[in-house]
């Protein structure tokens, strides 16, 4: 029995109520998606249609909450509209023991790649199931175009509208349309609950997919999500101008002095030395690293001094201090967006080298990497720097030979009418009335040691949210924690791991809120805990037992 009449006969016998439940049905096969054709106007956004293009019956493997489900892996291609732009590709999970859920996982950089299906959440638990071993169907996509070997930082697809189009969002309604229809011809029913999980670009499309589709999601996870994009790159830019300054880039010992002197001022402001700035805010207002000192030394060259006698230099207290700030545009954006807030620089790890945890080259890459920003550009500069690069070259001049470290972010000059115009493309609305009106969750976490998405940032669509829906109404359906020592995706210093979606689950299904959850250290100190308190709240030691605890904290304002 092919798919699509499974289907019908499924729903024709439900509703005469003759023949076997579904639950007693013949259970689907997964080679009979072989070659299934999707039509277009299955997709609620403009494509020519999409098409299976492979399946495979893959057994039950893994042990433990490491457990992958025998299921059905589907790959897919969506065809555009126009015959030069790429396919968007995409897979599909059909776990044979389907629990009636969906879950679609969000990208990461420019995309260009398929999230693993298979994979956990953000930050999610390694002690419970991932979505798959749940019993989640799951889905992603490619976002519309296939990066090359610079993987996550390739722009070069932006030369393609459509490709452009669907990186901004597009390929969100498309990929899910998509994958929704098979799900159903496979299983001959209808999902019960429609969920999304990202961070960093997966972050900011949850939150765009919630915002635009907003009958589409039931829920949605967010960790550290570049929701202002077109604002979140100027801000990178303006970071890394400040690096490629002369004697401006902090090596490692520059990098292990600014982390030191940052957390023995900082440390203990949460009441708890433990490594961890936890009241940042506090950290932000009071660090000055022009006075700091460190083992009674100050921090800052004085004169005579140069790097090689183990202080910064006024050029590099410069750069950090740029980081720090952030910046205003001096030119209007569509978006509506004035300004990208500075990253929380003081106590957070700026790329480490001379630390021996497994996935410090990760953090370091994602931070400020080993090269200084300079033109060319090498992979080696921080992570943004080299993005940025490949975005002013392909979205914003469309010329490769461009020097992008001679656009100002604040005063791009000509380039300012096309950077507006993306931002109508890339920036996140704040508006997420509709969602709220369909009874949707939206789970949003940020690591306070994020140099590469500004915290900030996070707290500032947090706020504008409330102000736009008045607190009250938000607390019915967002929930927004802050994590201590998480970096960009991971960390060092605290690795976290939280099982965000049994909370969402919870509450989304159960009207049970998230309340009293706890964030795990996986790295740093394994094993370790934390309250997750809700903005602005930050965890505070109560002044007695084990700091490895999250019961000898208090959430403080």
């Amino acid at each position: 029995m092919s798919y699509l009449k499974l289907a019908a006969w499924s729903a024709t016998a439900l509703l005469l109520g003759t023949g076997p439940t579904l639950a007693q049905a013949t259970p689907p096969h997964c080679k009979d998606l072989t070659g299934t054709m999707i039509p277009a106007e299955e997709i609620g956004m403009k494509t020519t249609g999409a098409k299976v293009t492979a399946v495979e019956e893959v057994a039950a493997s893994g042990e433990a909450a490491a457990q992958v489900p025998a299921h059905c892996l589907v790959s897919g291609a969506i065809h555009p509209v126009d015959p030069e732009a790429p396919d968007i590709l995409f897979n599909v999970a059909l776990p044979v023991d389907w629990n009636g859920k969906v879950l679609m996982m969000g990208g990461g950089g420019f995309n260009g790649s398929v999230p693993n299906v298979l994979g956990n959440v953000p930050a999610g638990p390694s002690d419970q199931p991932r979505p798959i071993g749940r019993g989640y169907a799951v889905f992603a996509s490619d976002s519309g175009h296939q990066a090359n070997e610079f993987k996550s930082q390739d722009g070069a697809f932006a030369l393609n509208q459509e490709a452009e189009r669907n990186f901004g969002g597009d390929a969100l309604k498309k990929t899910r349309d998509a994958a929704v229809y098979l799900i159903k011809a496979h299983y001959g029913r209808e999902i019960d609950q429609h969920y999304f999980a990202g961070g960093s670009t997966g972050g900011r499309e949850a939150l765009a997919a919630i915002t635009r589709w907003p009958d589409d999601w039931d829920g949605a996870i967010a960790w550290y999500p570049a929701w202002n994009d077109v604002a979140a790159l100027l801000g990178g830019q303006a970071a890394s101008r400040a690096l490629a300054q002369p004697g401006a880039y902090p090596d490692t010992p520059a990098r292990q002095l600014i982390f030191d002197a940052a957390m023995a001022a900082c440390d203990d402001l949460d009441g708890a030395r433990d490594g961890l700035v936890s009241n940042q805010t506090l950290c932000n207002a009071t660090f000055d690293p022009r006075t700091a000192q460190m083992n009674g030394k100050p921090v800052m060259c004085q004169p005579g001094q140069t790097a090689e006698d183990g202080c910064l230099t006024e050029a590099q207290i410069t750069a950090l201090e740029a980081l720090n700030e952030g910046v205003t545009f001096n030119f209007p954006l569509a978006s509506g967006e004035k300004q990208y807030p500075g990253y929380n620089v003081w106590g957070s790890d700026l790329g480490l080298t001379n630390r021996t945890a497994s996935i410090q080259p990760i953090v370091t890459f994602l931070a400020l990497g080993t090269t200084q920003p300079a033109t060319p550009m090498e992979r080696s500069t921080p992570y943004v720097s080299f993005l940025l690069d490949q975005w002013i070259k392909y979205s914003v001049t469309r010329d490769p030979d461009f020097d992008s470290l001679t656009l100002d972010p604040a005063n791009p000059g000509a380039w300012g009418t096309r950077i507006s115009e993306l931002s109508t493309l890339l920036d996140t609305r704040v508006d997420l009335d509709g969602f709220h009106e369909n009874g949707g969750k939206l789970l949003l976490a940020h690591g306070l040691s994020d140099v590469l998405v500004s915290t900030r940032a996070t707290q500032q669509y947090y706020l504008r949210l409330q102000a736009r829906m008045g607190p009250e109404v938000v607390d019915e359906f967002v929930r927004y924690y802050e994590v201590p020592g998480y970096g960009h995706a991971v960390s060092s210093d605290f690795n976290a791991a939280w099982d965000s979606l049994t909370a969402l689950e919870q509450w989304r299904e159960k009207d049970i809120a998230p309340q009293g959850e706890i964030v795990t250290d996986t790295v740093g100190v394994p094993g370790r805990t934390r309250p997750l308190c809700d903005y602005p709240a930050w965890p505070k030691y109560r002044g007695e037992g084990e700091m490895t605890d999250a019961a000898a904290f208090v959430c403080s304002r």
